[in-house]
This record gives C-alpha cells, structure tokens and sequence, in this order.
C-alpha cells in the first residue's frame, strides 16, 4: 500500500478537518434544497484542500451511501419509489460505475502530480475536473434558462415531453411497464439511461443530475417519482461505489466521518427551506451556485495542465490559481446557504409568531373578548344616535 499509494491521503490539520466539515454542511443544505447531492460542491471543495480528485469522489460517494438510504426510506413512506425501474437502472449503472472507477485509478496510478496536493496525479484530476466543468455547465445553463422562463410565465406547464413522445414512437423492443411510474419503456433506453447515470456518479461523485432529467423527459416519469427513484438507486450506487474504492485504496473514511458531521444537519435546513422558497428561486440559487462550482474548478485547471507539462507556467503561480479556485467556491456555496438560512430563519420566527398569537388568543377568557366587543357596540349605538 505504501509503495503504490504513499501520501495519498492529506494529514488533516483542526483547520482542515472544520473546512471539511463545512464542505458537509453546505454541500448537505444544497443537498437538502435541491433534492440531489452536494457533491457539485464537496468533491472540487476537498480537491481545493489538497485531496486528490480520486480520493475526493471516492470518499464524497461513500458519504453520499447513507445520505440516499434515509432520503429513498423517506420517498418510499410518500409512494415515490418505483422499485422495478430503480432494480433496472441499478444493473447498468453498475456497470457505469466500473467502468469510471477504472479509468479514474489509471489516470491516478500514470503520475503527474508534483506538487498541488499530496502525491496527486494531474492526470485523473483533470479529467475529473473537464467532466466536471462539461456536465454540470449543461445542468447550470438548463436549469437557469428553465427558471427565467418560469418567471415569464412559461413554466407552469409541467416539464416538456417532446423528448418522452419522441422516443415512445420509436420501435425499440423489448419493452418493459413501470405501474409506480406509470411508464413503459424499451430495455435499451433503460439500459443507456443507468450506464451514463452510473458513470458519472462513479467520476464525479454526482449521477443524479444525469438520472432525475432522463426519468423526467426521456422516460415521461412524474417529478416527484423521479426523485425517489434516484435517490433509492443512488443508495446502491453509493454503496457499489464506495466498495470499489475503497478496495482499491481510495477512500479516506475520516473525509467520510467528517462529510457526515455537517451534512445531517445541513441537509434537515435544506429540506426545510424548499417549503418557504418560491419554486422559481430555488431554481436560480441552485443554477447560479452550479456556474459558479464550474468555474471554481476552471480556475484550478491551468496547475493540472502545467505539471502534465503540457502549458509553461511559473509553478510558484499554483498556490494563487488553487486559493481563488477554493475562494469562489465556498463564495458560492457560503452565499447560496446564507440566502437559504435568510428564507428559513425568516420563515421560521413567523411561524413562532403566528403561533403565539394564536395561543394568546386561546389562552384569553371569555369575558376578555366579550370586553373587548363592548366598546365596538358603544361606538354604533352613539353613532345611530346622532
């Protein structure tokens, strides 16, 4: 183990261990607001401290096992599970997931790193970064340009189904009916929809922003059955995932531990916000914050590309290029969980206030209120009079 891997891992300092605990709580309040894992914000976050990307994705997947157990339990208790769809989509996306670990602990044990983290390879951290950048801009321009049309009115109309209408006119046998979902869909759909699902999962850490709009509009699912869904199949995602990694070396369960500590939390705050947070806004905090990660990580790219060799560059220059990476994404992350926190706190000493005057009122004796009409017939009889 030593001789393959060496410094891997990062040796966690008190300031280290609380930014990792901070990643976990604003990576579970986006996690919780959003419906689908922080780990657009948690795995860069960790590779801006120094972990390398493979150690970041396979400690952040590990992380996101017991997320996904409690929120499909939850799904489940609603009806929003279509089981026989999620034990379709996890087959392939098993696959999906071997197929990622594989290429990202090649590029790892090919080299590259000189510097930026501790025995890093600049090889898998910038292709975990490039499929980074190129999925999520995809997500973040979508769900920004989505929420604009909603604020014009256009997007009370429920998501679109000309992609769902399309392929339904497609011969593509065998076909296969989902009774919770409601959908019938052909095999090979099924099976290109988990494999993509199970990739990116397995190189970034997040396969949700992949499997809820495939369910969505490809598969003609419900909304709220989509999330479910994939979040019953990201538990066996996660839980497949984290054995490959962990197996092979690559994960660092005090990331893990320390994931878990501000990310239960954060994830109660961010669940509670999506019920006092007009739809339209959680759209366009989510979408903004996304562009803003995706950026982050573009800033950081220059550092992978010179120790590669492939760009000259003055290597004192990595520090600065990595501290504005780290800076704008915990502006993003720390801005996005402030207007959350803003709208929960709001929302919440109205509530404690409503319920105040309610018990007020309640508590008050008869007499008090009959006192309190009094004054208000006096003011009619004399008003009659004159």
């Amino acid at each position: 183990m030593h001789t393959v891997f060496g410094d891997m891992f990062i040796s966690l300092s008190l300031s280290s261990a609380l930014q990792v605990s901070i990643l976990g709580f604003i990576g579970g309040v986006l996690s919780g607001f959003i419906g689908s894992g922080g780990a657009f914000f948690m795995t860069p976050g960790m590779m801006n401290l120094g972990v390398p990307g493979v150690v970041a994705v396979g400690s952040n997947i590990t992380h996101k096992f017991g997320k996904a157990m409690v929120g499909a339990k939850k799904h489940g208790e609603l009806g929003n599970v279509d089981k026989r769809l999620g034990i379709f989509l996890i087959l392939t996306s098993f696959i999906g997931i071997r197929i990622a670990v594989w290429i990202n602990s090649m590029l790892f044990k090919s080299g590259g790193g000189d510097g930026h983290g501790s025995g890093g390879s600049a090889a898998s951290n910038l292709y975990i970064s490039m499929v980074f950048i190129g999925i999520l801009t995809v997500v973040a321009v979508s769900m920004l340009r989505d929420a604009l049309r909603s604020g014009d009115g256009e997007g009370d109309q429920g998501p679109s189904r000309k992609i769902a209408d399309f392929i339904s006119r497609l011969n593509l046998p065998p076909y296969f009916f989902f009774p919770a979902a409601d959908v019938r869909v052909s095999l090979w759909i099924l099976m290109a929809v988990g494999l993509a699902t199970g990739y990116l999962a397995g190189t970034i850490g997040v396969g949700g922003f992949i499997g809820v709009p495939a369910m969505i509009y490809v598969f003609g699912v419900p909304t709220a059955v989509a999330t479910g869904t994939e979040l019953y199949l990201a538990m066996f995602m996660g839980a497949f995932g984290a054995i490959n990694y962990a197996y092979l070396g690559f994960v660092d369960i005090r990331l893990t531990i320390l994931l878990y500590m501000g990310s239960l939390i954060g994830i109660y705050v961010g669940a509670y916000g999506t019920k006092v947070v007009k739809e339209v806004l959680i759209r366009i905090v989510t979408g903004t914050i996304i562009l803003l990660c995706v950026l982050s990580r573009g800033i950081a790219v220059p550092v992978y590309l010179r120790q590669l060799g492939w760009i000259q560059m003055n290597p004192g220059w990595d520090g600065y290029f990595n501290t504005a990476s780290k800076f704008m994404l915990f502006a993003a992350g720390g801005t996005g969980t402030l207007i959350i926190l803003y709208n929960v706190i709001r929302a919440y000493r109205q509530r404690r206030h409503i319920e105040h005057r309610l018990r007020k009122i309640q508590e008050a004796p008869a007499s008090s209120t009959v006192c309190l009409e009094v004054p208000k017939a006096n003011k009619i009889e004399k008003a009659a009079v004159n």
